[in-house]
This record gives structure tokens, C-alpha cells and sequence, in this order.
């Protein structure tokens, strides 16, 4: 019953401490009482709780597992997921990948923290349909790879810095969108508030807060994009001269896009999230009925023997 219970759990990833961080909503507040009610009353028979279930088992979570072990990433790190992220069964996070609070990582989205590492996804920041997080190697049989790593404020490290080992291979900010198929490859660094649009591709280039990346741009060659400007559709920007001369995004077409964006995908992650728990809730009522219906049997079948034998 409790591989059952593992298995229908499969509709969502979470951290075993059930704090949403959601809004004041009765219905929030409904699954945060049920959550805890559950967390407090519901453990297997070595004492572990049901929904205590971490990444000790790559079958258990198919879709999100650690890294393997290489000559280039010799760390062995499961991701780091906080409670009110939700992660759909089809998206794929492995290895060193921090999801933070009320992110959505939907369908077919991937961080993969395997070769580049640590990658870093802020609070109330999305990953569409097709997003892919990766990034090039950070160190290579234990040697720090020079500029393959960002501070958290932007700063691109030296493999000497003292700051690399606390680095990032990609760092995605807080309320980011990284919109349908698009790619953020590190080394590269995303600030606050920054929306990346479909089939954009950022590479090896720092982009500043309040952005806007329109469709089906490119950015790469060691660039920095400063705060607050546009990138038009279809951009190519390979040099900082091209970087410099971006218009502001106030203005622009993209001016609010992202502070709708963010909002959407944050009422999407809590929904999903709690419409997982009712459906825990009601496959652990079942599984509760059928284990006390079991029980009577076997009662009722002890209590026939004994009947019959005297």
C-alpha cells in the first residue's frame, strides 16, 4: 500500500515541510491544516513518515534525481525544491538546482545541474513549456574553470576568486519568466523582475533586472545587458556595443508583459499544488478503507478457524 501511495504521489515534488507560503485563502489554509493533519498522523511501519519521501531512491521521483559522479563533477547533489514549488511530472530537475518558493516548472522543462553547477531558480520565477537550464562545465578534475561561475549579484568569478566556490553556473532571479523553449545556457546570470521570451536563447551574458528579451532572440558573447531595456524580437546581440545601444524597455510593447506573466504562473503553481494534496488526501482515505475492510476479514476469517477447530 505505501508503494501505492509513493506512486499516486507522483503528481507533484515537494519539500516534506508543508508551509505553502501561499496567500491567506481559505482554501490555501484548507491544505496547509490538511497537509500537516496528515504529516503528523500518517507514517509507515519503520516510522518514516508517507510523506516524507526523499531523494534516497532514483525510482521513487523518475524526474527529478541527483547528478552522477564524473572526473569534471566529482559532487553527488540532489536538487533543492522549497514546498510551494511546483514541479509537473513531465519537467526534469537533476542534480545541483535550488527551485525556489511558488516557482512552476511546467511540462517538459529541464534543469539539469550536472555539468555546470550550481543553478540557481529564484522565488515566484517560472519555467515554461521547453525551458532549458544547463551549463557548461564549472570544474574540471577539481581545478576551477575561470568565468564559468557568477556571484549572486552579478559579478562574473575568477576560478582564484575567493567568492567561486559560493558561485552560480546560471542564476535565474526572483519573478523571472523564462517563457516557451527558451534557453538559458551558463554561464549566465538573469536578474529580478527579467522576462525572457519564446525561443530565446541567453548564453555566456549577464542580463540586468527588469528586461525584456523579445521572441526568438539571441544572447551571447559575453555581454551585459543593462537593467531596464528591450530587446526586440529577433535580435542578435553578440557584441556590448550592440548591448548598449538596446532601447529602454518602458515604452515598449513588453513594458508590463512580465508582471502579468508572473502572476498567472504563481496562481497556476498554487493551484496545482493544492489540487495534488486533495488528490493525496483522497488516495490515502481510500487506501485507509481498504486496509480497515482487510483487517476485518482477516478477523473474521482468525475468528472462523477458531470456531471451527473446537
Amino acid at each position: 500500500m505505501i508503494g501505492l501511495s509513493i506512486m499516486l504521489m507522483g503528481l507533484v515534488y515537494t519539500q516534506p515541510v508543508f508551509s505553502l507560503e501561499q496567500n491567506n485563502s481559505s482554501t490555501a489554509e484548507q491544505n496547509r491544516n490538511i497537509a500537516f493533519s496528515l504529516n503528523a498522523q500518517n507514517t509507515t511501519s519503520n516510522g518514516s513518515n508517507i510523506f516524507d519521501i526523499r531523494l534516497q531512491n532514483v525510482t521513487t521521483w523518475p524526474n527529478i534525481h541527483s547528478n552522477v559522479k564524473t572526473d569534471f563533477n566529482p559532487n553527488v547533489t540532489s536538487p533543492e525544491i522549497q514546498s510551494s514549488a511546483f514541479i509537473h511530472p513531465f519537467a526534469v530537475v537533476i542534480g545541483d538546482c535550488y527551485i525556489g518558493k511558488l516557482v512552476l516548472v511546467a511540462p517538459t522543462a529541464v534543469c539539469r545541474g550536472d555539468e555546470g553547477t550550481p543553478i540557481h531558480v529564484g522565488d515566484s520565477s517560472n519555467m515554461q513549456d521547453g525551458v532549458v537550464l544547463h551549463a557548461l562545465e564549472t570544474t574540471d578534475h577539481g581545478k576551477n574553470i575561470d568565468s564559468r561561475r557568477f556571484s549572486s549579484n552579478g559579478d562574473r568569478l575568477l576560478g582564484n576568486d575567493s567568492r567561486f566556490s559560493q558561485g552560480y553556473a546560471i542564476f535565474i532571479g526572483d519573478r523571472v519568466s523564462l517563457a516557451h523553449d527558451s534557453m538559458v545556457h551558463g554561464p549566465a546570470w538573469i536578474g529580478n523582475d527579467t522576462f525572457i521570451g519564446f525561443k530565446s536563447v541567453v548564453f555566456n551574458a549577464r542580463v540586468g533586472n527588469n528586461v525584456a528579451i523579445g521572441i526568438g532572440s539571441i544572447i551571447t558573447g559575453g555581454v551585459h545587458i543593462d537593467d531596464d531595456r528591450y530587446v526586440p524580437p529577433g535580435s542578435v546581440i553578440t557584441t556590448q556595443e550592440q548591448a548598449d545601444l538596446l532601447p529602454p524597455r518602458v515604452g515598449s510593447e513588453y513594458e508590463t508583459l512580465n508582471k502579468a506573466v508572473i502572476q498567472v504562473n504563481e496562481r497556476l503553481a498554487e493551484g496545482l499544488l493544492a489540487k495534488a494534496y486533495d488528490s493525496q488526501l483522497t488516495n490515502l482515505i481510500k487506501q485507509r478503507e481498504t486496509l480497515i475492510e482487510e483487517s476485518m476479514l482477516a478477523i473474521d476469517n482468525a475468528n472462523i478457524n477458531s470456531t471451527a477447530t473446537k
